[in-house]
């Protein structure tokens, strides 16, 4: 079982030595930093230290200790998901977990019940909560493009649908797949980030690490892989339904413009026609016709209903 509180520093299971094997320490200030500097020895990291995405920077090792960090999943307010900068100081004795926003998969492992194991079981837990976390992240999201991609190709829309309501339909449409692209795009930042210190940190403590972790550690490797297969997978969708949005978006613009041009071609004849009939010439036989206002007008009329029905017949509306 984990403690963790602030401004103290609390311990959570021991180690064979008395000491902590597992100290979790948010937004720390200096004072705490320098305390669990005293009780592992280590070198606690800072978020300047944590942002650097350099493979030297990110997997280092000083002798027994290893200092890794990686993007790991936190919520804004809005329920945003937002990459923050997760560093892990791993040691055959201690495991030290610094973060400066609340991650889910920290809080998830120190919400399980029982004792927690030695440094590198925990260590190994919290890879595998944050895996089947983004497990889990990927399915909500396939099942939402799922969404998305029947409403796009499959829903009926009304056959009188408004220019109004298409274009608010299309907007909300774009900003869903942006917002499912983005969790993607962060899901993957942080596979990526558990790929690379996985087998960095299995080799450089294969003198210390219990054998039992071994397959463990292959399977978490392997679920690594798949799921990094499938978020690409999701991503390529995500790039289709947006192309598919885009194309949706340009085929109301020609629709709009299709029907301006029409609507300009059928006010031209009867334009010309009033205009052929405004003219101050002084013999016009129409003049004198008791019937030629109404001759106008029919004319006029006759002259905008013919290409309604030359494009028609072309197929044209």
């Amino acid at each position: 079982m984990q403690f963790r509180g602030r401004p103290r520093l609390l311990t959570c299971h021991p180690a064979p030595s008395g000491d902590a094997a597992w100290l979790d320490l948010l937004d720390g200030t200096e004072a705490e930093k320098a305390e669990v500097a005293a009780a592992t020895g280590f070198r606690v990291p800072g978020l300047g230290a944590l942002q650097e995405i350099e493979s030297s920077s990110r997997m280092a090792a000083e002798g027994e200790v290893l200092y890794l960090s990686l993007p790991a999943i936190a919520r804004t307010g809005d329920d945003r998901p937002v990459l923050t900068p997760l560093g892990i100081v791993l040691s055959p004795h201690h495991l030290l977990t610094v973060r400066f926003a609340t991650v889910g998969a920290v809080e998830a492992l120190a919400a399980r019940p029982g004792k927690a194991g030695d440094s590198f079981a925990t260590f190994v837990s919290l890879l595998e909560v944050m895996v089947d976390r983004i497990a889990d992240s990927l399915e909500r999201l396939r099942a939402e493009l799922d969404t998305l991609s029947h409403a796009a190709f499959e829903a009926e829309l009304p056959v009188h649908n408004r220019p109004a309501a298409m274009d608010r339909r299309l907007r909300r449409a774009l900003r869903a797949i942006g917002r499912t692209g983005d969790h993607v795009s962060v899901l993957r930042d942080t596979l990526l980030g558990v790929e690379r210190i996985l087998p960095f940190a299995a080799e450089q403590a294969k003198h210390w690490m219990p054998p039992e972790f071994d397959d463990r550690v292959r399977t978490l490797r392997q679920d690594v892989a798949s799921l990094n297969d499938y978020d690409a997978r999701l991503s390529d969708k995500v790039q289709f339904l947006l192309d598919a949005t885009l194309g949706f978006i340009s085929i109301e613009q020609n629709n709009t413009i299709k029907i301006l041009t029409v609507v300009s071609v059928v006010g031209i004849p009867p334009t010309l026609v009033a205009s052929i009939y405004g003219m101050n010439f002084k013999y016009m036989p129409e003049l004198d016709w008791l019937w030629g206002y109404p001759w106008g007008l029919l004319l006029i009329l006759l002259s905008a209903i013919a290409p309604l029905i030359v494009f028609r017949l072309k197929g044209w509306l």
